[in-house]
């Protein structure tokens, strides 16, 4: 049932920002580096994409993960089940996105996430930046150069545009909070992370 809502959810925003960018499906397939066949798929709301699949995208469509994953609508209240939210799985996280918020200046993107032991995830980059919040396990992310580690109750924010990486240290599973912001007009890229001060552990 969540499977099937979301995949009709992604259908739809999909060929809705397609069409707005004027871009064919061959076109998308290769900014995306994504199968034609896959991204017919999709749209016709057949596809089970993977994570590693909305994020391109997100990137090639030049828009926020939550333009393809959120239902539109703003209530004045909002209760978010988690048996109502689809999981979206990478080499190494699941990530559930909770809620997007549209602010005048930057759109936020809210996602309960979890990182499997055992396996590393690489991301290639992406626009904005990203805030972590650890609460539970050991997570070492960040810029592949220069990793943070977190535990429990750390919080860190990195600019996402280039190459970064996620894996849990030891054998637990780590969860965390992750939101992405997405810096409105041409801030969007080269923004840092406004903090008085960083530090590392380890």
């Amino acid at each position: 049932m969540v499977r099937e809502r979301s995949g009709r959810v992604l259908a739809a925003n999909l060929r809705v920002l397609r069409e707005k960018a004027g871009l064919s499906l061959s076109e998308l397939a290769r900014r995306s580096d994504i199968a034609k066949g896959t991204l017919s798929q999709l749209e016709s709301g057949s596809g089970n994409p993977t994570l590693e699949t909305v994020f391109s995208l997100s990137n090639a469509l030049e828009v926020p993960v939550s333009s393809l994953l959120a239902e539109h609508g703003d209530p004045d209240a909002v209760l978010v089940r988690s048996a109502d939210v689809e999981e979206f799985s990478g080499d190494a996280v699941d990530l559930r996105m909770l809620r997007r918020l549209d602010l005048s200046d930057a759109t936020f993107e809210l996602y309960d996430q979890r990182i499997r032991p055992g396996e590393e995830q690489h991301s290639d980059g992406h626009p904005g930046r990203e805030h972590h919040i650890v609460t539970r396990g050991v997570l070492r992310l960040g810029p592949v150069d220069a990793p943070y580690e977190l535990h429990p109750g750390d919080y860190v924010c990195f600019s996402a545009d280039r190459p970064h990486s996620y894996a849990a240290l030891g054998e637990e599973t780590v969860t965390s909070v992750l939101l992405l912001e997405y810096p409105a007009g041409p801030a969007l890229h080269g923004r840092g992370c406004s903090a008085a001060g960083r530090t590392r552990r380890g």
